[in-house]
């Protein structure tokens, strides 16, 4: 437990002035965030990212990423980033032919789908923080608040098993107590900002949509707990000591962030 506060604390300091800053600071972190997980995700399978299909993944989550504005502005007005991603698929499909089919196009769903995994979920991140500060913390408390709800009601009130063959520690309770904290946080910090912040709807709409935002962070975090379990892996890493790797941290946020912007908060 101390190594995991110890862990923690140094991440928020080095972390929070990055999200302060904005801009490429939180670009560049996102991106490589984003490899990391990708990293990660090759390593549980066994694979060496330091391969073909291992460098075109971990390119396409970065194209996905940085946002054209700034990185890509040489791009044509009609062209997007998605269309550059979608030159890493050509090219690991393309690697059936080059290869006279010794790779083929179930090997390339692999890469292809870590890319998008990881690469569109760091992607809103960014674009929500290119929204604002106060949303961009909308969206982390929105997913601090469940993991910390879900744990405390689950350890002190948890009976039910809400996914035993995927995580078995969780429970129905748990994920009850982290939407419950979710939504009480998510209405505090809406009343505080609503005058500096236009969240998009009604403030009944929006605590309506946390519920949502809960239950899909808390689902992505049971995605990466199958994602372990079918490859047989504790953590998706080690990079934080006490926590894990990069996805380990991340699950929640990867799901949540999409579907935000899904919703129209940013």
């Amino acid at each position: 437990m101390r190594q995991r506060v110890i862990t923690a604390v140094v991440a928020l300091a080095l972390f929070i002035p990055i999200i302060y800053v904005g801009g490429i600071a939180i670009e560049v972190t996102a991106a490589v965030l984003a490899v990391v997980a990708v990293y990660e995700l090759f390593r549980m399978k066994e694979l060496n990212i330091v391969s073909f299909e291992g460098i075109i993944s971990a390119i396409g989550a970065v194209l996905l990423v940085l946002p054209k504005e700034r990185w890509f502005f040489f791009l044509p007005a009609n062209v997007d980033t998605f269309s550059l991603f979608y030159l890493t698929v050509l090219l690991l499909l393309g690697a059936a032919v080059i290869s006279k089919n010794m790779y083929t196009i179930d090997e390339a769903g692999f890469p292809v789908l870590v890319s998008l995994y990881a690469g569109m979920g760091f992607r809103d991140f960014v674009s929500a923080r290119s929204e604002s500060l106060i949303i961009l913390f909308f969206g982390l408390l929105i997913v601090w608040a469940t993991d910390i709800g879900a744990y405390m009601v689950g350890r002190q009130y948890g009976k039910n098993k809400l996914w035993p063959e995927i995580s078995p520690n969780k429970t129905v309770e748990g994920a009850i107590g982290g939407i419950v904290s979710a939504v009480i946080v998510a209405a505090i910090y809406v009343l505080i900002f609503q005058g500096k912040q236009d969240f998009g709807h009604s403030i009944s709409l929006v605590l309506i949509f946390t519920v949502i935002f809960s239950v899909v962070g808390q689902f992505g975090d049971l995605v990466e707990s199958a994602v372990k379990r079918h490859f047989g892996v504790k953590d998706s890493g080690n990079i934080l000591p006490g926590h894990g790797g990069i996805l380990d941290r991340f699950d929640s946020l990867l799901f949540v962030f999409p579907i935000m912007h899904l919703f129209g908060i940013f």
